[in-house]
C-alpha cells in the first residue's frame, strides 16, 4: 500500500497512533510524519504519565504487504510516544517456522510484554502459550490463537462485520437502484485464514438478507498481483456483473488494474481495510470503487499502548475494571464518497 497516515482510536487511557520505519534495534525516536497518541497530558490522562519501564517485544510477518507495513509503523511509533517503553522488534519472515523461530529468541530475551502479530494463529499457538508459560504476557493482534491460554489480550478487527458491512452496502445499492437477483463478485484474500472465512461469512448473511448471494469467488494472497490473476478469472467466468467485493484494497490495485484491462463498467466494486489509494479513488469517483469497509492497522497502535498497560498492572481509566480488558474488537467502518473527507487522514 502507498505512504503511511494512521488513525487514531481511543481506549479510555490507551490511545492509539502512528508511523515510524520498523528496524530491529530499540529506539524510542518517533517519526515526524507520524500522528501519535495526542492524550499524553499526564494531568488529563493519569496513565500518560511515566511509569515503570516496560520492555515490550513486538513481532509480525515481514512488512512486505502495505496493511503489514503499516502495522509494524504504527507499532514502532506508539512506542515511540512513552519514555517509559523499549521496543524490541525481531525479524519474523514470511512464514510461519520463521516466525516461530523468532519469538523463541524473543522470550529468551525476557521482555515484559510481547506484542504478536501471527503469520498464522494456529501455527503460532504454541509460540503464544510458550511466551505465557515463560511469565511474558502476550498480546494477540489480528489473528487469533486458538488457545485461550496463548493470550493475556487479544485485539482484532471485526472481519465478520467487514463482511457484513460490504454486503448491506452492496444490498441497499442494489435496492436502490431497483436490481433484484444481482449478480455478485467476491475476491477474499487468502482462504485458509480464519479472518478471510469469517469476512466471507459476513458478505454471504448480510446478502441473504436482500436475497442475493455470491455468483463467483476467486480467492487471491492480499497482494496486487494475485489481485490482477482473481479478478482476470472471475472476469471471465462473469461476463456481466452488477456488485464485486475485493477483501482487501492491496490487492485492490491487481483487481482495478484486471478491471480496466477488460474493459468492464457495468458494476460497482467494494474494497476492504481502508487505504489511502482506495479513498482517494473513492473521493475521484472514475473507477469502478465506489466505497471501502475499514480494517485499520491502527490496532497496533492500541496494542502497544495496552502492552504498557499491562506491563505496568494499570487498567484503563475510563473503565471501573482494574485490568486490560482480555479481548477488543474494532468495529468496521464504510467509507463512501459522502465521507470520503474525514477518513482520508485516517488511510494507510
Amino acid at each position: 500500500m502507498s505512504a503511511l497516515s494512521r488513525r487514531r482510536i481511543l481506549f479510555g487511557g490507551a490511545a492509539v497512533g502512528a508511523g515510524a520505519l520498523l528496524t530491529a534495534c530499540t529506539s524510542n525516536e518517533p517519526d515526524t510524519t507520524a500522528q501519535v497518541n495526542a492524550n499524553t497530558d499526564a494531568s488529563a490522562n493519569p496513565n500518560a504519565a511515566t511509569g515503570k519501564k516496560v520492555v515490550i517485544g513486538f513481532s509480525a510477518p515481514a512488512a512486505d504487504h502495505g496493511w503489514l507495513a503499516a502495522i509494524t509503523n504504527n507499532a514502532k511509533a506508539q512506542a515511540a510516544a512513552y519514555s517509559d517503553v523499549e521496543f524490541r522488534a525481531v525479524e519474523s519472515g514470511n512464514d510461519a517456522a520463521a516466525q516461530r523461530a523468532a519469538v523463541s529468541t524473543l522470550i529468551a530475551q525476557k521482555p515484559n510484554v510481547i506484542v504478536m502479530l501471527p503469520a498464522d494463529g494456529k501455527e503460532l499457538d504454541a509460540a503464544g502459550l510458550e511466551a505465557m508459560k515463560a511469565g511474558i504476557p502476550v498480546v494477540n493482534l489480528d489473528r487469533a490463537f486458538p488457545s485461550r491460554a496463548a493470550f493475556r489480550l487479544q485485539i482484532k478487527g471485526d472481519n465478520y462485520g467487514m463482511g457484513l458491512a460490504a454486503g448491506h452496502y452492496i444490498g441497499e445499492q442494489l435496492k436502490t437502484k431497483g436490481v433484484s437477483g444481482g449478480i455478485i463478485g467476491e475476491i477474499p484474500g487468502i482462504d485458509s485464514l480464519e479472518l478471510t472465512q469469517e469476512r466471507s461469512e459476513g458478505f454471504k448473511t448480510a446478502l441473504a438478507q436482500y436475497g442475493l448471494k455470491v455468483a463467483n469467488r476467486r480467492p487471491a494472497e492480499f497482494t496486487a498481483d494475485s489481485g490482477q490473476a482473481a479478478a482476470t478469472a472471475l472476469l471471465q467466468a462473469l461476463p456481466k456483473m452488477d456488485a464485486l467485493w475485493n477483501h482487501d484494497d492491496d490487492q485492490g490495485i491487481g483487481v482495478l488494474a484486471a478491471i480496466k484491462q477488460a474493459g468492464r463498467s457495468e458494476f460497482f466494486m467494494v474494497g476492504g481495510a481502508g487505504s489511502k489509494q482506495a479513498i482517494d479513488a473513492i473521493t475521484k469517483d472514475d473507477s469502478v470503487l465506489k466505497a471501502t469497509v475499514t480494517y485499520s492497522p491502527s490496532m497496533a497502535s492500541s496494542a502497544i499502548s495496552l502492552a504498557r498497560l499491562i506491563g505496568q498492572g494499570k487498567g484503563l481509566s475510563d473503565l471501573v475494571e482494574l485490568q486490560v480488558p482480555q479481548e477488543i474488537t474494532l468495529a468496521s467502518e464504510t467509507i463512501t464518497k459522502d465521507n470520503a473527507a474525514q477518513y482520508v487522514k485516517l488511510g494507510f
